[in-house]
């Protein structure tokens, strides 16, 4: 497998610190399907793409926490704590044409939403969706056109448009959102 651009790619999980002395990676996990995704054998761009592409060997949990064993592009398995902690903070990687279709309606992978225009209701710009965070509820962070950051629950009732092919979404706030 040869390293993707950027944006032909999602990012599913990133490297943490190394478990335990025998090469194990902890995996903070991105995707909602790791079972899938990590399964033993998959095959898994980086960013830094220098660091990959990584196969994984084995997988495992432990105490809710993904644990992979990793190959490096020549096979060479990554065995030792101290090899894996070279691979600290590595972004994992798959192409955005592996990913399943969503077939629940108003459902959206992240990287569809992030670059769309954030529209209000009166048409006025209100910025770019840069990124996604999943808290306690999804929020879109919105880089506002006057400048600085908003955080806009995605919920029906505030972006009740998304408009993926047209490249933007409706914002629809309660009073005083914006002013936050």
């Amino acid at each position: 497998m040869t390293q993707s651009e950027p944006t032909d790619t999602v990012v599913v999980g990133r490297i943490g610190r190394p478990h335990g002395v025998r090469g194990l990676a902890t995996v903070e996990v991105r995707t909602d399907d790791p079972d899938l995704r990590f399964a033993p054998g998959s095959v898994l761009a980086t960013d830094p793409p220098e660091r990959g592409p990584l196969t994984v060997v084995d997988k495992r949990w432990h105490s809710g926490t993904l644990l992979l064993q990793l190959a490096d592009a020549s096979g060479a398995v990554y065995d030792i704590r101290e090899a894996v902690d070279e691979l600290r903070n590595t972004l994992l990687l798959v192409p955005i044409a592996d990913l399943p279709e969503i077939e629940e309606p108003d459902s959206y992978y992240d990287h569809q939403l992030v670059g769309l225009t954030a529209r209000l209701t009166d048409d006025s710009v209100l910025g770019e969706v840069t990124a996604v965070r999943h808290e306690a509820q999804d929020l879109l962070v919105v880089r506002r056109a006057e400048g600085g950051e908003t955080l806009i629950p995605f919920v029906s009732a505030i972006v009740p448009t998304v408009d993926v092919a047209g490249g933007f979404l409706v914002v629809d706030p309660p009073e005083g959102l914006l002013d936050l």
